[in-house]
């Protein structure tokens, strides 16, 4: 009963501020919105059973390292929003042109990948609502989901979806804060009764746990969007948004995985699993279900469309021959269709992982092409950075898996 009123009472607390007009008039936060919608959307609902299931009462440092590992990436990337993206203008370097491009095409795959992600997500906690948990029937309504997309986006009707993102930002952390404040204040109290259970363990071996971990990038991608709004925003201001946004989703992440750690089982049903942090999280109040779906159905959809957008308008400007926009989307719904027929949720996450992953290290590589090119001899530090980053971009591509693979 307290769980829920703080519950409660929290959300709405944080939706007073989220949704404040001013607020949302603010051209910083609506540039850091952009990036923050895409990385705390889906990766906050999956994140806790998949890490308890690869590392026990460690899930929380498994989160940290995540964390860090986009922290890295986004480095290579601002670094190119501010040292690459002038040379771009100028038509200095064709081998940071073709880095460009290359990129290009690679982000678009991960679009699609994530479209059906995001979207096989929205359907499996939509069904979860009505009580139903069948793998088929959410492909099903995944597929009519994205073939109507689809449709909207060959005539044109699905850009104004986009502008639902603001809102739903705001509420999303709102319900999303009502949960941690809920489950803050639920494991005080196990704490103070001496009940806390902090020794769960991991039902995998170390080096499975490296490569669960290495294939969930996806739960902490989303911040690359910010490389792309420079028809709205200047450099800094992208550069500066992009790390708030990172950093206030690490707190809300690291904040959420430790709280939830002692309600952690292990398990991830082989139906369901995708949806079980909802039983997980139901001996912290009666409303968490209704919350959890709320943030689900919210985030989905939106970041949906926007991937697709992005995705669309990617393989239509990097396309050889440039595709219509109206058949990228197209190319787009039948890809995304098809990987969501391919294989389950957990595969669909290390898809999208790698395939964010394979963008973020041809970043990597741009960042220090710039380097060299710029023939800068105090920067050899960051060079070994972005080595480092390109190195273990490799790594999640050769050794990441799905955690029920």
């Amino acid at each position: 009963m307290i769980g829920d009123i703080i519950l409660i009472v929290a959300a709405i607390g944080i939706a007073l501020v989220t949704l404040n007009p001013r607020l949302l008039r603010s051209a910083m936060w609506r540039a850091t919105v952009t990036p923050l919608a895409s990385i705390i959307g889906s990766g906050f609902l999956v994140a806790g059973p998949i890490l308890g299931h690869a590392a026990g009462h460690w899930a929380f440092l498994g989160m940290a390292g995540l964390c860090a590992v986009s922290w890295v990436f986004g480095l290579a990337i601002r670094e190119n929003i501010r040292r690459a993206e002038p040379m771009l203008a100028d038509n200095e370097s064709n081998i940071v042109d073709w880095m460009d491009w290359a990129a290009s095409l690679a982000l678009a795959f991960a679009y699609f990948v994530s479209v059906a992600y995001y979207l096989d997500l929205l359907s499996a906690f939509a069904l979860k609502g009505l009580g139903i948990v069948d793998a088929d029937i959410g492909r099903i309504l995944t597929t009519a989901i994205i073939a109507t997309l689809g449709v909207l986006g060959l005539f044109g009707g699905l850009r104004w979806l986009e502008h639902v993102e603001l809102g739903s930002v705001g509420v999303k952390l709102a319900l999303i804060g009502g949960i941690i404040a809920a489950l803050l204040w639920t494991d005080a109290s196990h704490l103070a009764a001496g009940t806390l259970d902090l020794t769960k363990t991991a039902n995998v071996d170390g080096f499975e746990s490296v490569r669960i971990l290495l294939g969930l990038v996806i739960l902490v991608q989303g911040f690359e969007t910010s490389r792309y709004l420079g028809d709205s925003y200047d450099r800094e201001t992208r550069v500066r948004t992009m790390r708030n946004a990172q950093l206030i989703a690490f707190g809300i992440y690291i904040a959420f995985i430790g709280l939830l750690t002692p309600w952690l089982d292990g398990r991830l049903p082989p139906q369901g699993g995708e949806t079980h942090i909802i039983e997980l999280l139901r001996p912290v109040g009666a409303f968490i279900p209704a919350f959890v779906i709320g943030a689900a159905l919210m985030s989905q959809l939106s970041a949906a469309v926007a991937d697709m957008n992005g995705g669309s308008g990617l393989l239509h400007g990097a396309a050889p021959k440039r595709v219509p926009v109206g058949i990228a989307y197209v190319v787009c719904a039948v890809a995304s269709i098809a990987i969501v027929w391919s294989t389950d949720i957990f595969g669909v996450i290390v898809w999208a992982s790698k395939a964010f992953v394979l963008y973020y290290g041809i970043q990597a590589v741009t960042a220090i092409t710039v380097e060299i090119v710029a023939r800068d001899t105090t920067r050899w530090g960051r060079v070994a950075l972005f080595t480092a980053a390109a190195l273990l971009a490799v790594a999640v591509l050769i050794l990441g898996k799905s955690a029920e693979g």
